[in-house]
């Protein structure tokens, strides 16, 4: 498997050989002859190696001859390398020199002894491979082949194609589309019971079946986003993972409800997954959670699922021969041949229903000819059983189609990396650049970055790479590899040869010398606190990464690595070092925004392709100039402080316009600073002139009066973002240019007028002459944002004539606190989305933007709109495909539209509808509510008095409903009713006298929420008895539950209900509620008895609180009940019971109990026993006891405790003791507030109870938190 790497190494070293002597250099002249032979012996053995790559004898005797062949080829690499690296640091060493106007003639290195010594290694090797060639003609049996002879595998040919048409985008999932349909539903429609309380639903097929696709579809259907708050990805998942997996989701969801995706899970320890399962119940409020897990083991799979299995079907050869044509023949591509389609359709037959190895079979074809696809259909690939050997032998066919063998070699090294790996794209191309992997083709000037993006694609459309990442501009950025090809990356990259190293623990000291040939050294997150002097000694190294170590400072050593290409440096480090300077071959440096970089270094570094930004220095650190002669950087320049510029002449030091890869250009100011410091920032911008390729421009923290000159250039500008309280009082002119897309003008506080001059109509139609037919101005526009404009009073019309468009692909628009604008234009033809926040309508004319020429609006949010008193006339009826509209804080509104009737046409396609805080709305229209809404919510609406019912067809889709203090509403009709309805929430409307009509045929409602609706009378919801899941009552006389049978009913929270027909009611249902998971009774103050809890043997979470009548706990939680059946609960707050009681009452000790919140009342002067009886216990709170001066001893008994709040205990003074307090190993918080006594005793350093809790990491009182 090694010759593919041989093919290179020998190209390799001819470069480096032709190199050389091409430079002439005085270091070489002893060897010159030396050097001649050694290209000769390599080219005899390259073209021996084409013999090894075409026989089909691959006996011992050839694989010896290979295993040779690598160490001589190595050692040939090194030598040559070795050369170079003396070449650049005698470039280094007179250089210096030269700085110094004095020449040293006594260097510490001998040229003359150096040559010899270079002289003999490279002697020896030619020997060795004069022995190898005699080897390889004699007993070997190989032959020298001519190029003539090779095949297209040995031509260093780039496939193009590939590279030109690839698209990284994931088509639709073929023969899947029902499998995720059921999924979806299934997991809607999972209820908790006893047995089944976390949904866990297994999908299990074989490697290349697509589980993980299928996994990322249901990941992004619409409906799953809707239903759950929160979605969690985990790749690899194993037991490792189980603490961190809960402590995101405990401390990120935050009580979500939440969809967590296993994928690709081997543990088959029923154990640790029962861990892991009770680690995620802990989770508050997390209730109608699901997971999903993606396995190829059928025993993992048993011992995790609770919900009917997706066993992964093969694909049929019909849907196999889909996905081959979508990758054979890309859109574009000539159409296809009958034959060829027969013989794909007998190819695809071939497949074993396996989507992997299609999509693999259909990339191996593109651009063949039908000959070449009758070839693969003849292979002896197919003699492989079907399955895993198979899909391998499929992916090796892959393989061997890639050309040059530099890709093979690519490819090869990322089984570097761990499955499932992100992989940064730049940072493999700077890997595969460390190992000299990237030379230019012949006769093509690529450079090594662009050669390797290219190899990247390849990679990428062959699906050898998968799962990408993308940036803000569509670039990939990372990607990850499937299981099964890295398996065949791990098969094809075997070499004896350390040349990169990738640790995260302690490998340096002298332990490094041993690594002497180091190409890369990727310290990244290792647990080392400095480098060894001895990394001065790593000639050959270019790549090292030593980002998120403890590293503070560099040996000056590191200054020797001449050859060194990338470096990434620790946020942290303390000095930026001097001797970087010397690393004239850096192409790569890395380095944080705050990091102090001395003034000269970056200067000498001409090499660099990248540079993370460079903060312009006052008379410290790097001027400007130090850009000037760095012409070969790439992406991205960032260049911060331009206030320490002093004009122009010296801002053009810098050379930006020489800079022509630079795609994206921030030029910031610092904001806030004297204003004798702000005169010549004019004459700055203006000396950066950037190169004409600029892609992206942002201005920041300008104060200038007028933007630059050079703007009307650059023609390839695709975004412009000017930010920044600075003088002008207009906008540069941008509508001639051509690719811009996307425009965003903010905080420019002096900007009155947007004139015609914006538009360019002058630049772009008058070199037009007599032609007739007018350009488009802003052609290519997008995206226009203007924000925090707030002294813009005009925006006029583009001064066109005849048949001139403007914005003729503007889609999106936002306006925000432009409070002045009194004009604005009216022509938008593809405009889709408009967003106006913080506006005056008597003075910003909405008409005009939202006018009868607009039809294409899709998306509408109005924001504090000030005197809009209706959307303006005809706005609805000619926007029939608007999908989305939120009114909020209109305060002057008063009705949706003047146009009364109609609404059921020009609304069919309304999904979202929301309207918050608009006081005067009386009313909304006949028609607007149609069959296609999914989403109503209407918020503060003092005034609405009419909702209208539904229009023909009914309230269909509609999944969320949402009435809130909108007190006027009387009757809520929807007499149609509402078949999707998932959620109903009706708050503060004092006026309904009655739920929405149609809610018993509401069968798919999850949650519920009734409150503070007096006229309401007993509700009857019996027919939500099967899916109902959530119930939140409040200030009713009567439960709408009482009549029970509600059994899928897991939380039910019932708060300022006073009647005494509440008790009755709650004792008759409770009993019935056999999977509740979560009860909270809160301030009901004629609750004087709570039912027996004995059945609630689901339970996970109870508050009783506030029930001023309340004398003792139920059964089930009392000390005094004969067993506990709540073995499930982690969760209890009670207390602020009857205040005639003169102790707690005593409750059930709960082993299992995790977190406790106890209230008390005034006239309590200790705290319940039973609380040190909890060894479960991690979470404690306590609250409200007046007359408790001390905290017992026993507090310390409480191993698990790890976060402890005493808050309002008036009289206290004295906490548990040190030894009590040092007991609680675990305990990582306190947090004591309105405790006036202990806080005084707890006063730092100086407090008596001080030391009691100085070693807790973290100390809160109050408002004021303490670390240590």
């Amino acid at each position: 498997m090694a010759e593919f790497l041989l093919t290179f190494a020998a190209e390799g070293i001819l470069t480096k050989v032709t190199s050389l002597a091409a430079q002439e250099l005085s270091l070489v002249s002893g060897f010159k002859e030396d050097l001649a032979q050694l290209r000769d012996s390599f080219l005899k053995i390259q073209a021996m190696l084409r013999d090894v790559d075409h026989s089909q004898v691959r006996g011992e005797v050839v694989e010896m001859w290979v295993k040779d062949l690598e160490d001589i080829a190595n050692e040939a690499d090194d030598v040559l390398d070795e050369i170079g690296y003396e070449a650049l640091r005698r470039k280094v060493e007179l250089r210096d020199q030269m700085k110094k106007k004095v020449k040293n003639f006594l260097s510490h290195s001998n040229p003359i002894a150096f040559r010899l010594q270079m002289a003999h290694k490279i002697k020896k090797i030619n020997t060795s491979l004069v022995k190898l060639f005699n080897q390889a003609a004699g007993p070997v049996g190989l032959v020298a082949r001519t190029l003539a002879d090779a095949t297209s595998q040995d031509i260093e040919v780039l496939d193009r194609e590939t590279v030109s048409s690839f698209d990284s985008d994931e088509k639709l999932i073929i023969g899947r589309e029902e499998v995720v349909s059921d999924i979806v539903k299934t997991l809607l429609k999972s209820h908790y019971n006893e047995e089944n309380y976390l949904p866990v639903l297994a999908i299990v097929g074989m490697p290349g079946l697509g589980k993980t696709t299928l996994a990322k579809s249901i990941y992004h259907e619409s409906k799953i986003d809707s239903h759950f708050h929160e979605k969690i990805w985990v790749c690899k998942a194993a037991v490792q993972s189980k603490d961190a997996i809960c402590k995101f989701i405990r401390e990120e969801v935050k009580g979500k409800r939440y969809l967590l995706i296993l994928d690709d899970v081997w543990n088959e320890d029923s154990e640790k997954w029962k861990e892991l399962r009770s680690c995620l119940l802990t989770i508050k409020d997390t209730q109608g959670s699901s997971i999903i897990v993606t396995t190829r083991s059928d025993r993992v799979a048993k011992v995790m699922e609770t919900l009917p299995r997706c066993d992964l079907r093969k694909l049929s050869d019909d849907e196999c021969w889909l996905i081959m044509k979508d990758k054979a023949i890309p859109v574009g591509s000539p159409p296809m041949s009958k034959e060829q389609e027969t013989i794909g359709r007998e190819i695809a037959k071939r497949c074993g229903g396996v989507p992997l190895v299609s999509k693999v079979l259909g990339d191996v074809m593109r651009s063949k000819t039908s000959d070449e696809w009758r070839l693969i259909l003849k292979s002896k690939t197919w003699d492989s059983p079907e399955g895993e050997k198979r899909i391998f032998s499929i992916l090796k066919l892959s393989f061997d189609e890639l050309k040059p063998p530099s890709l093979k070699q690519c490819f090869a090294y990322c089984s570097m990396f761990f499955k499932d790996f992100d992989i940064e794209k730049d940072d493999l191309i700077q890997l595969w650049m460390a190992q000299g992997w990237l030379h230019p083709c012949s006769g093509k000037s690529l450079e090594m970055e662009e050669r390797g993006n290219e190899y990247f694609k390849i990679l990428l459309a062959k699906s050898f790479f998968q799962d990408v990442t993308k940036d803000y501009s569509g670039n990939v950025t990372k990607c990850k590899m499937h299981d099964l090809v890295h398996d065949l990356a791990e098969h094809v990259s075997k070499s004896r040869n350390l040349r990169s190293l990738f640790s995260n623990g302690e490998v340096l000291g002298s332990n490094l010398l041993s690594f002497k040939s180091l190409r890369v050294l990727n310290l990244y997150k290792a647990d080392i606190v400095e480098l060894p002097i001895s990394i001065g000694k790593l000639k050959h190294l270019r790549y090292l990464n030593v980002l998120k170590t403890r590293i503070k400072t560099f040996p000056k050593s590191i200054g020797q690595l001449y050859n060194l290409q990338t470096l990434k440096i620790p946020y942290q480090l303390e000095e930026f070092p001097g001797e970087v300077a010397n690393l004239i071959n850096l192409r790569h440096i890395y380095f944080g925004r705050y990091m102090k970089v001395p003034g000269g270094i970056l200067r000498r570094l001409t090499n660099l392709r990248s540079l993370p930004f460079l903060k312009v220095g006052n008379k410290t650190g790097p001027g400007i100039e130090e850009l000037g002669c760095l012409n070969q950087l790439h992406d991205t320049l960032s260049i911060y402080r331009l206030e320490n510029v002093g004009d122009g002449e010296e801002a053009s030091k810098a050379n930006l316009v020489g800079k022509k890869h630079i795609s994206k250009l921030i030029l910031d100011w610092k904001p806030s600073r004297p204003s004798h410091n702000m005169e010549n920032d004019d004459d700055v911008l203006e000396g950066l002139r950037p190169h004409s390729s600029l892609e992206f421009l942002e201005i920041q923290g300008f104060m200038g009066v007028k933007l630059p000159s050079w703007l009307l250039l650059a023609h390839n500008l695709k975004e412009i973002e000017l930010s920044g309280r600075n003088k002008c009082e207009g906008v540069p002119v941008l509508g001639h240019l051509p690719n811009l897309s996307c425009v965003k003008i903010m905080r420019m506080e002096n900007l009155t007028r947007i004139g015609s001059e914006f538009y360019g109509d002058d630049h772009v139609n008058r070199g037009n002459g007599s032609s007739k037919e007018a350009r488009p101005l802003f052609p290519a526009l997008k995206t226009l944002h203007i924000k925090w404009a707030q002294n813009l009073i005009e925006w006029m019309e583009a001064p066109t004539e005849g048949a001139t468009t403007v914005f003729p692909c503007l889609e999106e628009l936002t306006l925000i606190c432009c409070n002045k604008l009194t004009s604005a234009p009216s022509h938008f033809p593809s405009l889709k989305k408009v967003v106006i926040k913080w506006m005056d309508s008597g003075r910003m004319p909405l008409a005009s933007i939202l006018s009868n020429k607009l039809t294409t609006l899709t998306y509408l949010s109005l924001l504090e709109v000030g005197g809009l008193t209706c959307l303006p006339e005809g706005m609805l009826e000619n926007n029939k495909n608007l999908a989305h509209l939120e009114i909020t804080q209109c305060s002057e509104l008063t009705c949706i539209s003047p146009q009364s009737q109609g609404f059921e046409y020009c609304c069919a396609s309304l999904s979202y509808l929301r309207i918050w805080v608009c006081h005067n709305l009386r009313h909304l229209p006949d028609g607007l509510l149609t069959p296609s809404l999914k989403e109503m919510t209407l918020y503060a609406c003092d005034n609405l008095e009419y909702i209208p019912d539904a229009t023909h067809g009914g309230l269909t889709s509609l999944e969320t409903l949402s009435l809130s203090m909108c007190y006027k509403i009387t009757s809520i009709p929807f007499s149609q009713g509402l078949p999707s309805l998932g959620e109903l929430s009706i708050d503060q409307c004092p006026e309904l006298s009655s739920l929405p009509g149609g809610l018993e045929y509401c069968t798919s409602i999850r949650s519920l929420t009734i409150a503070m609706c007096p006229k309401v009378p007993s509700i009857s919801i019996k027919s939500l008895s099967a899916s109902l899941e959530e119930l939140w009552v409040s200030n009713l006389d009567s439960l709408p539950i009482a009549q029970g049978g509600f059994t899928s009913l897991r939380e039910l929270s019932i708060l300022y209900c006073e009647s005494a027909e509440i008790g009755l009611e709650f004792s008759a249902c409770l009993q019935t509620l056999v999977s509740l998971q979560k009860l909270t009774v809160r301030f009901c103050e004629n609750l004087e008895t709570i039912p027996s809890l004995d059945r609630l043997t689901s339970l996970r979470s109870l508050e009783i609180r506030g029930c001023n009548k309340l004398t003792c706990l139920p059964n089930g939680l009392a000390a005094s009940s004969q067993s506990c059946s709540l073995t499930r609960l982690k969760e209890l707050t009670i207390g602020c019971f009857s205040e005639e009681l003169d102790e707690f009452p005593a409750f059930q000790a709960i082993p299992q109990l995790e977190s406790l919140t106890i209230w008390g009342w005034p006239k309590l002067k200790s705290l319940p026993e039973q609380i040190q009886h909890l060894p479960s216990l991690r979470h404690l709170e306590i609250t409200w006891f007046h007359g408790v001066e001390a905290i017992p001893e026993w507090l310390g008994n409480l191993a698990s405790l790890e976060d402890l709040t005493i808050e309002c205990f008036p009289s206290l003074k004295y906490l548990p003791s040190v030894e009590a307090m040092q007991r609680l190993t675990k305990l990582k918080e306190i947090d004591i507030s309105r405790c006036p006594l202990l806080e005084e005793r707890c006063t730092e350093e100086s407090g008596p109870e001080w030391p009691k809790i100085r070693h807790l990491p973290f100390i809160r009182f109050g408002a004021t938190r303490i670390e240590n």
